[in-house]
C-alpha cells in the first residue's frame, strides 16, 4: 500500500523546461491541460514560465526552435 504522504518528485532538464514554456505560450494552449499532459502541476509550469522570463531557464544557451510538425 503506497504511503499517501509521499510526493512524486521529477527532475526535468533545462531543455525540457524551456521547450515546455515555449509550447505553453502558444496561442490556444490551455496551461492547465498542458501541465496535466506533462504529468506536472500548473503551479510548476507557471514557475517555469516565470523563471524563463527572468532568464533563469535557458536551453543550454540555445534558442528553442519548434518544427512545424510540433506546432500543428
Amino acid at each position: 500500500m503506497p504511503n499517501p504522504g509521499l510526493r512524486k518528485v521529477n527532475r526535468y532538464s533545462e531543455t525540457f523546461k524551456a521547450t515546455a514554456v515555449k509550447l505553453a505560450q502558444m496561442r490556444g494552449v490551455k496551461k492547465q491541460n498542458f501541465a496535466e499532459s506533462l504529468d506536472t502541476h500548473l503551479f510548476m509550469l507557471s514557475r517555469w514560465i516565470k523563471e524563463a522570463r527572468e532568464g533563469k531557464i535557458v536551453a543550454k544557451g540555445k534558442k528553442v526552435e519548434l518544427d512545424s510538425e510540433t506546432v500543428t
